[in-house]
């Protein structure tokens, strides 16, 4: 059985590679925040265990084991924020760091049990997708609103790098998952969008926002625009 720490890791890992296969030390690095010694000594270790692929000076990858259970700690993760949203009503801003401990609790019917009693979500409450229980992904192809083109009248579909401080600002600003969002300008010296939706008439979203928030297309003749 695999450590909190090695979890972590393999979580990181397979959150790295989501956009490419291969994944260098220092990115890693970077985004655990742990000095390059000691990702460099955790990787060898994972080695061993058959859960990474690693030569020195070459990238990293998950192998075929390493993905599933990296796959199976994000499930615990995600359901976990579910559950708190759904049936304990804590806000969409306050769950991550209560997932990342409960994510640790080794007890498959536990989670199992999670997810029938809210009716097998298919994501979590920033819209990522619940990996099933064998550890399969459905990924959807998604545009970021960055991408958008005026004109275009989508919906509010995930939100990527999701820390607390930027969801209570998506709260103050009434954006949820599932908002219809019309976008009127975009402009071209910052990339800042301007957009209408539900009681708000015009909010100016800066590039760094609409960055982080995926969308789907609601009318495809709007935007020419095909996923």
């Amino acid at each position: 059985m695999a450590s909190q720490t090695e979890e972590n890791y393999l979580k990181a890992l397979l959150s790295l590679s989501y956009n490419k296969e291969d994944v260098t030390i220092s990115e890693l690095s970077n985004f655990l925040r742990v000095r390059l010694p000691t990702v460099n000594s955790m990787v060898k270790k994972l080695k061993k265990q058959g859960l990474v692929n690693y030569e020195k000076y070459r990238p990293l990858s998950l192998t075929p084991e390493g993905k599933m259970q990296a796959a199976l700690i994000l499930r615990k993760h995600r359901l976990t924020e579910m559950y708190l949203v759904e049936k304990m009503g804590f806000g969409w801003e306050e769950v991550h760091e209560i997932a990342e401990q409960v994510e640790h609790i080794n007890s498959s019917a536990f989670f199992e049990r999670m997810d029938e009693q809210m009716g097998h979500p298919a994501t979590d409450p920033h819209g990522s997708p619940i990996p099933d229980k064998n550890g399969n992904i459905a990924l959807n192809k998604q545009l970021r609103l960055s991408e958008a083109k005026k004109g275009s009248h989508v919906r509010l579909a995930a939100i990527v790098n999701g820390t607390s401080e930027f969801l209570s600002f998506l709260n103050r600003k009434e954006l949820n998952l599932g908002t219809a969002i019309n976008v009127l300008e975009i402009e071209p010296f910052d990339k800042s969008i301007s957009v209408s939706y539900a009681n708000h008439e015009f909010e100016i979203l800066s590039h760094e926002v609409c960055n982080r928030i995926y969308i789907e297309i609601l009318d495809e003749s709007i935007t020419g625009t095909k996923q």
